[in-house]
């Protein structure tokens, strides 16, 4: 009997311990789960935190500001500060709140007064930098990993400073990425219950460092559609206005036939193209390329055309109209910058064609001929100097004019060498030889019939394979 009862309370005693054992684990799971709901909302709130600021479009400093602000709230850090990485491979503090304590021994401690330390501690981690494996934040900078010091006073990385407030207990450090890209490191010192971080705190500072790096990527990304938004307008405008500066119809001279094409490789054009009176039957011709695209090169095109058409009616000589062009414009444009450019005086009383190159391409000249249907010259003469390369006195000493019959049936043609340089699949190009036979064989057409089939040629020659530069393509028909 009496051990029967002994059985009996041993028996109770062991299931009393089941169950407590059980009430406990039960209590401790719970305990977690409440933790992990709690990490959960902390990361979930630090995510709308970040999604504000990205929606703020915030300046990137304002930004990295924001997520140490953040990274305090959300982890009842003391301090925390954001090292980045600069291209230099050095790493710099851009954003501190707190007393957080400079990655290297203060040298001027007299300083540091009460009242403004905390101004002065920013000061310093703004101003220092060290290299990509110096300490614990080096370390995650050159490895990419999250590091949990527990017990920063054993730890040799980190520096002791004089200053009590400046004591480090306990850091997380966490790499904030991008696709493998590290931008910089998470960084937070001591919690304020003055108990060293623990694995749940490192957890929730390396889900925050990821969230940072997700802000940062995404603002960076719209900051640069905004940016791109504002080019693409600018670049519109620009080329609105380049393109009202090209004539917007020919002049009507008897006996003429102009007709012109002009094609921008990008949305402006460094290329220029001009028709204008010189009186009742004469005319001016122009085709001009400045060196380089974009913004630049089509500002300098629209000088060069108003400047053009200034000087033009004061010279009867190409030659003096490209070397006055040559003076105006030489002392105003950037260096490394200039203009070809073959400007023609066309005179239908008689029957004649001036012209003269500033370092720019060869025209093609065609007349009937009964025999052999189109005759091509070829010029004599100088190629000149390109406006803006030299000198006046070299320039001038390099250009000339040259003068040719125009009669009833003769064609000019003058390009820019988009079209001579297009290329094809192969990288060959198109060359003058073909742009010749072009001309030879629609040589007997309207001046807008030679252009369509000069274009046919040259966009059958190149195919799909895209057009490489700008070109332009004036053509004059001297009729019958």
């Amino acid at each position: 009997m009496i051990l029967f009862l002994l059985g009996s309370v041993i028996g109770a005693a062991i299931a009393y311990s089941f169950y407590w054992r059980a009430q406990r684990d039960v209590s401790r799971l719970e305990e977690e789960k409440q933790a992990l709901l709690e990490e959960r909302q902390i990361v979930l709130d630090y995510m709308h935190t970040m999604v504000d600021a990205v929606g703020e479009r915030l300046p990137r400093e304002e930004l990295f500001q924001r997520i140490v602000h953040a990274s305090i709230l959300s982890t009842g850090a003391l301090s925390a500060c954001i090292f980045e990485k600069g291209g230099d491979n050095l790493m710099r503090g851009v954003a501190v709140e707190g007393l957080f304590p400079p990655h290297r021994p203060i040298a001027d401690k007299q300083a540091m007064k009460m009242g403004t330390r905390a101004k002065f501690i920013e000061q310093v981690l703004t101003s220092e930098s060290f290299p990509v494996g110096e300490g614990v934040v080096g370390r995650v900078a050159a490895t990419g990993k999250g590091e949990l010091v527990v017990n920063a006073p054993s730890d040799a990385r980190i520096v002791k400073h004089d200053d009590p407030a400046l004591t480090v207990r306990s850091v997380i450090a966490a790499p904030i990425t991008v696709r493998n890209r590290l931008i910089g490191v998470l960084c937070v010192c001591n919690a304020a219950d003055g108990l060293p971080f623990s694995d749940t705190d490192y957890s929730l500072v390396a889900a925050l460092a990821e969230q940072a790096g997700l802000a940062v990527h995404n603002a960076d990304f719209l900051a640069l559609q905004v940016e791109q938004q504002r080019l693409d307008l600018d670049l519109t405008l620009a080329s609105d206005i380049q393109r009202m500066l090209l004539p917007r119809s020919m002049p009507t001279v008897p006996g003429l036939d102009i007709d012109a094409r002009y094609l921008a490789a990008q949305k402006v054009s460094g290329d220029l193209y001009d028709v204008f009176k010189l009186g009742y039957n004469r005319v001016g011709v122009a085709v001009a390329d400045v060196s380089g695209k974009g913004i630049s090169a089509s500002l300098l095109m629209a000088i060069c055309r108003t400047t053009l058409r200034q000087i033009a009616p004061l010279h009867s000589s190409p030659a003096r109209v490209l070397a006055e062009l040559n003076r105006t414009l030489a002392g105003d444009m950037r260096e490394g910058m200039y203009i070809t450019m073959t400007y023609a005086v066309v005179d239908a009383d008689r029957n004649e064609v001036t012209f003269a190159r500033a370092g720019h391409e060869l025209p093609l000249f065609s007349r009937r001929d009964r025999a052999a249907g189109a005759y091509l010259s070829e010029f004599p003469g100088s190629e000149g100097m390109p406006v803006g390369l030299v000198d006046a006195e070299l320039f001038e000493s390099a250009i000339d004019d040259r003068t040719l019959s125009f009669e009833p049936g003769s064609t000019l043609v003058l390009y820019t060498d988009g079209l001579t340089e297009a290329p094809n699949a192969e990288e060959k190009e198109f060359g003058s030889a073909r742009l010749a036979d072009a001309l030879r064989a629609v040589h007997s057409g309207s001046a807008r019939q030679i252009n369509d089939g000069i274009l046919a040629a040259v966009n059958s020659f190149a195919g799909q394979h895209g057009l490489r530069d700008d070109y332009t393509l004036l053509t004059v028909k001297r009729g019958a």
